[in-house]
């Protein structure tokens, strides 16, 4: 199927919005210190690392775009039109995890967060977003997700998030 020049302008555009913000990030990473950490890396190298990837995958978008398109692309799936309730559930979730992080804890919201937004992804597929059993299996699959990130952040990586209780392990 021949893509339109209004198709390929739209995919050169993506392409370009990556490369801008990539352009964003280095700007940012500027006024990071650089100082070098216990491991010879300092703080600025992550925004560097991400940064330079960004850039890389928006100079390929861009040239994919020039250069025929976003080859062997398939048709889009889903419906013709959004799914409200599945971007609500989703949205619900990610607002509950910035509102609550800290006052119940990373693992507890996270949790949360994981629990609504796969209620709003089965949703958004058609299938039945689950009764209490569905849930509880969310909120525990999300609760054996977030407490091994949590202890690796804090525990391994020595950053600070935060917990339910003072001690450091939830």
């Amino acid at each position: 199927m021949p893509r339109s020049s209004n198709t390929s302008l739209h995919q050169t555009l993506i392409g370009a919005g990556a490369i801008v913000v990539a352009a964003a990030m280095a700007y940012g990473a500027v006024s990071i210190p650089s100082s070098t950490g216990y491991s010879g890396i300092g703080p600025n190298f992550v925004p560097w690392a991400v940064a330079a990837a960004l850039l890389v995958c928006g100079a390929w978008l861009v040239w994919e775009a020039r250069t025929g398109g976003f080859r062997e692309m398939e048709e889009p799936s889903g419906a013709a039109r959004g799914d409200w309730r599945a971007f609500a559930w989703i949205s619900a979730g990610v607002l509950a995890n910035a509102a609550l992080i800290t006052t119940i804890g990373f693992v507890l919201s996270c949790a949360l967060c994981f629990t609504l937004a796969v209620r709003g992804l089965r949703g958004a597929e058609g299938r039945p977003s689950g009764g209490v059993r569905q849930t509880i299996i969310d909120a525990a699959t999300g609760l054996t997700i977030s407490a091994p990130v949590f202890w690796l952040f804090t525990k391994v990586l020595s950053i600070n998030l935060p917990g339910i209780t003072g001690t450091g392990w939830i």
